[in-house]
């Protein structure tokens, strides 16, 4: 039993120690630099839930993305925040793409963001990738591509 506590406690101080730390790094291949994952402290509130949260940052841009993971029933949702717009990754089991934000997100977006869409970009995005990724796989992806569907 003193194994199993001591076990529970040596992973709980882990991961508490990973919060808020970088978890990823890469080249975005265009003008932004280098981009940086972490886990963010301010986890994204919907329907009163904290969805597990990661925030983007680039080296050549003041542009913060915030990428909140919602776990649906046969894979996730990415809803990717930022001050000049917001979308949705989504994962569900047979391909990963981007999507408009669907209804269920709301309260955290509102519906008619369009504005500063780049719709041909974001029609080459709809199809990124075949298959199930890991998580912190899809963020990275995001990383590289989100950036070129906001309209200069």
């Amino acid at each position: 039993m003193k194994r199993i506590i001591l076990s529970t406690l040596f992973l709980l101080s882990i991961s508490l120690l990973s919060y808020g730390r970088i978890i990823a790094e890469g080249d975005t291949s265009s003008p932004l630099g280098k981009y940086t994952i972490q886990v963010s402290d301010n986890p994204v509130m919907l329907a009163g839930e904290g969805l597990m949260t990661y925030l983007i940052t680039y080296e050549n841009s003041p542009m913060e993305v915030k990428v909140a993971i919602n776990k649906g029933k046969k894979c996730k949702d990415y809803i990717v925040l930022s001050d000049n717009l917001v979308l949705e990754y989504k994962c569900n089991g047979q391909y990963f793409g981007v999507n408009l934000p669907e209804k269920t997100y709301s309260e955290l977006v509102p519906l008619s963001n369009t504005d500063n869409l780049n719709k041909m970009n974001y029609f080459r995005q709809k199809l990124i990738t075949w298959g199930r990724m890991p998580e912190v796989e899809a963020v990275k992806l995001i990383a590289v591509y989100f950036p070129q569907l906001v309209q200069s």
